[in-house]
């Protein structure tokens, strides 16, 4: 049969879900098809749009590479988040991301997923982003060009992205990667601006806890891969559209460090 949906109606569909309040797709989709008919006139049964995703799936990751991402202003922050497929106890018997999803730590402890790697600017604009299985290192996305590599000026990260090969590779390329230190290493001269940039890492964490929360870009009830990844994309192009991101005021921050003495 022809579609009777266009790809732009479903992408459209797909972000306005995750900037509303529904909490599955399923409920928002029924209540799209009875009171927005005005402006999707000819919409499917909700099985025959979870089919129809698929084909956005390519031109949602171009509109959101060549439209959605922010411009970087000389300051931009790495980390990276677990996005878990199930709970760990059940990680035996998961089947549907078998092939893709692995058993990984974080910060919080351990889970069985993906990791979601993301670099922001001061303004909290997405500048890229990368996925892999939770298995990998943090410094493979930087290594392997999963991420943007040029026009990132200043990179803060926390010590999990310390690589002295890294560092050189990055730095050739004219960007500036700023950690801290982990225990036991050697102090090193940074400027004071630098210190106090460190400590606005929380800025990237309350994206991804707005990215989480807000825009539920993780859950457990995928029955198949393409649709986590479309998901996903749609996640992070419906917080590119945010009025209000999280940012911090760079201007203040340079105004009060050059009043401070340096060590």
């Amino acid at each position: 049969r022809k579609f009777t949906m266009y790809n732009s109606e479903i992408m459209t569909i797909l972000i306005l879900f995750h900037s509303s309040s529904f909490r599955d797709l399923k409920h928002f989709y029924l209540f799209v098809r009875t009171h927005t008919k005005k402006a999707f006139p000819h919409t499917a049964s909700y099985n025959r749009f979870v089919e129809l995703q698929r084909k956005v799936c390519i031109p949602l990751a171009v509109f959101l590479k060549m439209k959605a991402l922010g411009q970087c202003a000389g300051i931009s922050f790495i980390d990276s988040t677990p996005i878990r497929s199930c709970h760990i106890k059940r990680e035996k018997q998961h089947k549907t991301f078998k092939e893709f999803a692995r058993k990984g730590k974080s910060t919080l402890g351990w889970f069985y997923g993906f990791k979601l790697h993301l670099i922001i600017n001061d303004k909290g604009e997405l500048l890229g982003f990368s996925s892999d299985s939770g298995q990998c290192r943090r410094q493979s996305p930087l290594e392997t060009h999963g991420l943007p590599q040029t026009d990132l000026g200043k990179l803060f990260g926390d010590s999990g992205y310390i690589s002295k090969d890294l560092f050189e590779q990055l730095f050739i390329d004219g960007v500036h990667l700023i950690t801290r230190l982990k225990k036991g290493m050697k102090n090193a001269l940074m400027l004071q601006h630098d210190k106090i940039m460190l400590r606005k890492r929380s800025l990237i964490e309350t994206v991804n806890d707005q990215l989480k929360n807000i825009c539920q870009i993780e859950h457990t009830r995928h029955r198949f891969f393409p649709n986590f990844i479309i998901n996903l994309l749609s996640a992070l192009a419906a917080f590119s559209f945010f009025d209000k991101k999280p940012s911090i005021n760079t201007a203040e921050e340079i105004v009060h460090t050059s009043f401070l003495p340096v060590a």
